[in-house]
C-alpha cells in the first residue's frame, strides 16, 4: 500500500465522479444542438407564410411595401453583406497592426496600458457607437470625405456613381466604418494572444538567421497560428452581421437600391427587424421579418461552414 507523502493531503476518489462529469459534458454538447435545432424549427415555422408565397424569389426581389402587402428581402440582405464586408476590409489590417505593434514593436511600458486600451472598446455599449456615429462621425464623413471624394471623382464612371448621393453622412460607409471600429477589439485581442503562443524560440531562430520582423511575422508567426487568426476574424465577422442597434443608427433604414454608391441609405437584416417587427401584423409582414431572421442564420452558418473549409484546406498544405 503506497504512503502519504508527509504534509501532502489525501486525495478521494470517486468511483462515480469521472462518469458524471462525462455525463454532464455531453449532456451540455447536446443541449446546444437542441437549442440551434429549436431556434432553426421556430424560425421556419414563423417564416412558412412567406415561404410559401414567395419562396426563393424572396431573395432577390427588392420590393418591400407593407401597404400593398408585398415583401422582398434583397435591399436588407445587400445591406446587410455590403456593410460586413467592408467593415473586414478595414477592420482586418488595422486589427493585424494592432496585434503585431503589441507582439513585437511596443516598449514594455506601453504594452500592457494598450492592450488593456483596446480590450476596454469592445465593452462599449453598440447604441452609444450608434449615437456617437450619427451626430458626431456622420457630419465628419459626409463633410471631410464624401464631399471632396465627389468633387474628384463627379463624371468618372463607377467611381462617380460610387461616391454619388446626398452629404448626410448616414448610410453603407457610415455603418460599415461604424461596424468595423466594434469589431477591431475582437480581432485584434484574438491575434495578439495567439501571436503571443509562438514559440519564441522559432522567432529567435529566424531573426538569429537574419530575418526582419516582418519576415518573421509572415513566414513563422502567421503560418503557426492561421487557425487562430481566421477564428478572430470569423469572430468579428459574426458580431458584424448580427450588429443592430449601432446599424440601425446610421444605416438610414431605406428600403430601396437606387444605385451603386457606399453614401446612400440602406437597410440590414438586423435594423429592419428591430424597426420594424414590433409593429408588424400577424401575416405576412411578419412572416417575412422572421423569414429575414432565417435568412441571417443561414449566411452566418455558411460563413462559419467556409471558415471550416478554409482550415481545413490551410491544414492540408501544411508541410509543404
Amino acid at each position: 500500500m503506497a504512503t502519504e507523502t508527509r504534509g501532502t493531503p489525501a486525495v478521494k476518489r470517486h468511483a462515480w465522479a469521472d462518469p458524471l462529469f462525462a455525463v454532464l459534458a455531453q449532456a451540455a454538447a447536446w443541449l446546444t444542438l437542441a437549442l440551434m435545432a429549436g431556434i432553426l424549427v421556430s424560425l421556419l415555422q414563423g417564416a412558412m407564410p412567406a415561404i410559401r408565397e414567395y419562396g426563393l424569389s424572396f431573395l432577390w426581389s427588392s420590393e418591400w411595401d407593407p401597404v400593398q402587402n408585398r415583401y422582398g428581402g434583397l435591399v436588407m440582405i445587400y445591406g446587410t453583406l455590403m456593410t460586413s464586408f467592408i467593415a473586414l476590409l478595414i477592420a482586418v489590417p488595422v486589427s493585424f497592426g494592432i496585434a503585431l505593434f503589441l507582439t513585437e514593436l511596443s516598449p514594455a511600458w506601453l504594452k500592457r496600458p494598450l492592450g488593456v486600451a483596446v480590450e476596454l472598446l469592445a465593452a462599449v455599449p453598440s447604441i452609444v457607437y450608434g449615437m456617437w456615429g450619427l451626430m458626431v462621425f456622420g457630419p465628419l464623413l459626409a463633410e471631410y470625405v464624401q464631399q471632396p471624394l465627389q468633387g474628384l471623382f463627379t463624371g468618372i464612371p463607377v467611381l462617380g456613381d460610387l461616391f454619388s448621393g446626398p452629404p448626410v453622412g448616414i448610410g453603407i460607409m457610415a455603418a460599415s466604418i461604424i461596424l468595423a471600429i466594434m469589431i477591431i477589439p475582437f480581432i485584434a485581442s484574438v491575434m495578439r494572444d495567439v501571436f503571443e503562443v509562438t514559440p519564441p524560440m522559432l522567432k529567435e531562430s529566424a531573426y538569429g538567421l537574419g530575418a526582419t520582423t516582418w519576415e518573421v511575422v509572415w513566414k513563422i508567426v502567421l503560418p503557426y497560428t492561421k487557425s487562430g487568426v481566421v477564428g478572430g476574424i470569423m469572430l468579428g465577422l459574426g458580431r458584424a452581421l448580427g450588429e443592430t442597434m449601432a446599424v440601425t443608427f446610421v444605416i438610414g433604414n431605406m428600403n430601396q437600391l437606387n444605385s451603386i454608391s457606399l453614401f446612400d441609405a440602406a437597410n440590414s437584416i438586423t435594423s429592419a427587424l428591430a424597426n420594424e417587427f414590433a409593429e408588424a401584423g400577424v401575416g405576412l409582414h411578419q412572416a417575412s421579418l422572421i423569414y429575414l431572421g432565417l435568412v441571417l442564420f443561414f449566411i452566418t452558418f455558411v460563413v462559419l461552414s467556409l471558415s471550416k473549409l478554409l482550415l481545413a484546406q490551410l491544414k492540408k498544405g501544411e508541410g509543404r
